[in-house]
C-alpha cells in the first residue's frame, strides 16, 4: 500500500533527474527549489531502498534499479496525465450508445413515439431499450444497468435524484354505449358498477387504493389485468369502469367509443418524475437524455434535487420504490 500513497510529484522529480542527469536542472525544469528536489530524491531513495541516482563524471547517473524504474514511472505519469485531463463528452450526432429506461406501458405510449422521432433526427446512433418498472429498479439504477426510471415513485428517494416532469390526475373511463352512465358519473354509480383494475407493479394503483380506503369508498373489482394497453378496449365493449391516468384518457380520445369522466370523489394530483442515481448525475449522456425527455413531455425545466441519503442497512434493491406510472 505504501507505493499507492507515494506523492505523484516524486515521480516527476525522478523523471526529470533521469532526463537532465542533474538535481539543479531538474529543479529548474520543475519550477522548484533545489532543496525541494533533493528532499524528494531522498524520499524516493528511502521508499525504494536504493540510491536510484549516483554522482559520476557525467552527472547523476541511474543505478540498475533506477534504470528499471524509468519506463514504469513514465507510464504512470502518462496515465495520470490522461486521467486528470480527461473530460467526458457526449455528441448525440456521432455517438453510438444504448440507453435503458424503466417505464410503464402508459409511459411508452406517451413518450416513445416523440422520443424515437427526435433520436432519428438528432442522434441516429442512439438506441433505446425499455424495461418495466419493478422491485429491482432501484438496484438497477444504482448499478447503471438502467439509466432512468419514469413514473410515480414516491418512495424512490435514498441516493437518487428526481425531476418533476408534469402533474397527473385520474379519470374514469366507460364505454360510450354504457347503458347506465350517460353524461356524467357520480359516486353512487361509481360504487354500484363493476370495475377493471390494472395491477402491474408499474402503476399508481396502490395510491388510488389507499385513497379509496381512506375515504371509505367501495369499488367492486370484477377484472384485474396486468397493463393499461388492453384494459381500455375491454371497457369499450363491456359495462366495466376503469380509473386511469388522464394522459392515457387523452390519447384514447377519438380512438374508440369511450367516455372519460372526472373521478367522483377528491383525489389529489401527483407528480410524474424521472429518477436517476447520484452516480450518474454528471454523466453527459444521462444528462442529455434527461433534458430530451423533459423537453418532449412539455414541462418547464424542473428543479433537480437529490432525495434523502439512504439510511444505514438498507440494501440495494430493497423496497425503496413504489414504482408507479402514468
Amino acid at each position: 500500500m505504501a507505493m499507492l500513497n507515494i506523492d505523484t510529484r516524486l515521480l516527476q522529480v525522478f523523471d526529470e533527474i533521469y532526463k537532465t542527469r542533474s538535481v539543479s536542472l531538474a529543479a529548474e525544469q520543475l519550477g522548484l527549489g533545489q532543496p525541494a528536489v533533493s528532499i524528494a530524491l531522498g524520499k524516493l531513495r528511502q521508499h525504494f531502498d536504493d540510491p536510484l541516482f549516483v554522482r559520476t563524471s557525467t552527472g547523476m547517473d541511474p543505478t540498475p534499479l533506477g534504470e528499471e524504474l524509468v519506463q514504469p514511472i513514465r507510464a504512470a505519469i502518462d496515465a495520470l496525465d490522461v486521467a486528470l485531463r480527461h473530460r467526458s463528452r457526449f455528441d448525440p450526432a456521432s455517438v453510438e450508445r444504448s440507453f435503458r429506461i424503466a417505464m410503464t406501458d402508459i409511459s411508452q405510449l406517451v413518450l416513445l413515439p416523440g422520443l424515437w422521432a427526435r433520436l432519428r433526427a438528432q442522434a441516429p446512433g442512439v438506441g433505446i431499450e425499455v424495461v418495466h418498472l419493478a422491485a429491482d429498479t432501484p438496484a438497477r439504477l444504482e448499478t447503471g444497468d438502467i439509466d432512468l426510471a419514469l413514473g410515480f415513485m414516491p418512495q424512490l428517494e435514498a441516493g437518487f435524484y428526481q425531476q418533476a416532469l408534469f402533474r397527473q390526475h385520474y379519470v374514469c373511463l366507460a364505454s360510450a354505449d354504457h347503458p347506465r352512465i350517460r353524461g356524467g358519473l357520480d359516486l353512487a354509480q361509481f360504487e354500484a358498477e363493476e370495475h377493471a383494475v390494472v395491477t402491474t407493479s408499474g402503476t399508481g394503483h396502490h395510491y388510488l387504493d389507499r385513497e379509496l380506503v381512506r375515504q371509505n369508498i367501495a369499488r367492486r373489482v370484477a377484472l384485474q389485468v396486468p397493463n393499461f394497453i388492453g384494459v381500455a378496449f375491454v371497457v369499450e365493449h363491456t359495462e366495466l369502469l376503469v380509473t386511469i391516468p388522464a394522459r392515457l384518457g387523452e390519447m384514447l380520445r377519438g380512438r374508440g367509443r369511450f367516455c372519460a369522466y372526472p373521478v367522483p370523489f377528491p383525489l389529489p394530483d401527483y407528480d410524474i418524475k424521472q429518477h436517476w442515481h447520484e452516480r450518474f448525475h454528471h454523466d453527459p449522456g444521462n444528462r442529455w437524455l434527461r433534458g430530451l425527455i423533459r423537453e418532449l413531455l412539455g414541462a418547464p425545466m424542473g428543479e433537480e434535487r437529490k432525495g434523502e441519503e439512504r439510511k444505514g442497512g438498507l440494501p440495494a434493491g430493497a423496497a425503496r420504490a413504489d414504482a408507479g406510472g402514468r
